[in-house]
């Protein structure tokens, strides 16, 4: 199998490049495919001898976005668009990933694939953009939604809780925002397995979620990356309120995955074993 990738040096795309396996990856890194030019990165699926195409490419700036949409809107709708359109006239299935920012994040139940979105955020408001236009486009799709996305490498919550942690004797974190810490390795395997199955079976078309579990909040996951790393900071908990952001945030990011399950037989991730990876990574620097 041979998978076009779009995304050379962001989490997921890192993981892709590790956990490829028997599959062959053509990478598109954005020094080549830019993604504010649509009409290139769709030239590069009309002309793959890929059999599957994953976009791992996002505007993920949630705070800049608010003063940037046309941008975040290029790269994370009109782009994917482009791309999707392009896949559907060579009939390549294609992966896309979007995120919980998607939801209001009312209510404290995990959001089902086919609850209705509503987006707080220029972000959320541009990734939602993105998936509309990947069904539009009529082809061969999965489009997961995921949350909290680590790893050994980029800039995440694991990486400046480490360094706020060994810097620090105490930490305020924010405990009313809920949610499923997604290690980047996860999201990998899952688009890795998802793209040879459309290959497979074409009918899997749909959107789906995938987010670790057990859901935690920012301030217990914090506890847990200072557990598991040996590290002696208090954390204290405090309301969204207390840390203003120019972004809302949603306070429910809980995500049903039963339909990534049932359909491409894929468990929820235990964020906590995938926690001890990116510990372990880091400390062998594996990135």
């Amino acid at each position: 199998m041979k998978i076009l990738v779009f995304g050379e040096i962001g989490q997921v795309g890192q993981e892709l490049q590790r956990r490829a396996g028997d599959a062959t990856l053509e990478v598109r890194g954005l020094d080549e495919a830019n993604f504010t030019r649509p009409d290139i990165c769709a030239g590069f699926v009309a002309d793959t001898d890929a059999d599957a195409v994953i976009n791992a490419v996002a505007y993920t700036a949630v705070d800049k976005a608010e003063e940037d949409e046309a941008l975040a809107l290029q790269i994370n709708g009109t782009t994917p668009g482009a791309i999707a359109r392009a896949a559907a006239a060579r009939g390549l299935p294609l992966v896309h990933i979007s995120t919980d920012y998607v939801f209001d994040g009312g209510g404290d139940a995990p959001f089902a694939v086919d609850h209705p979105t509503g987006p707080l955020g220029a972000y959320g408001r541009t990734k939602l953009a993105g998936e509309q236009a990947v069904r539009a486009a009529g082809g061969i799709h999965a489009i997961f939604r995921t949350s909290w996305v680590v790893s050994a490498h980029g800039n995440n919550f694991v990486r400046t809780m480490l360094r706020l942690g060994a810097e620090r004797d105490r930490l305020t974190i924010v405990a009313d925002q809920v949610g499923g810490p997604t290690p980047a390795a996860d999201i990998a395997d899952t688009c890795l397995a998802a793209a040879r199955q459309l290959i497979a079976d074409p009918a899997k078309t749909g959107t789906y979620h995938i987010s670790g579990g057990p859901d935690v909040s920012w301030a217990d996951f914090a506890r847990e990356i200072f557990a598991q790393a040996g590290l002696g900071c208090e954390v204290v908990d405090i309301p969204s309120s207390d840390y203003p952001t120019p972004a809302v945030r949603p306070l429910n990011s809980r995500m049903d995955n039963s339909a990534t399950e049932t359909v491409f037989g894929l468990k929820r991730p235990d964020w906590r074993a995938g926690l001890r990876d990116i510990l372990s990574d880091l400390e062998t620097g594996t990135r």
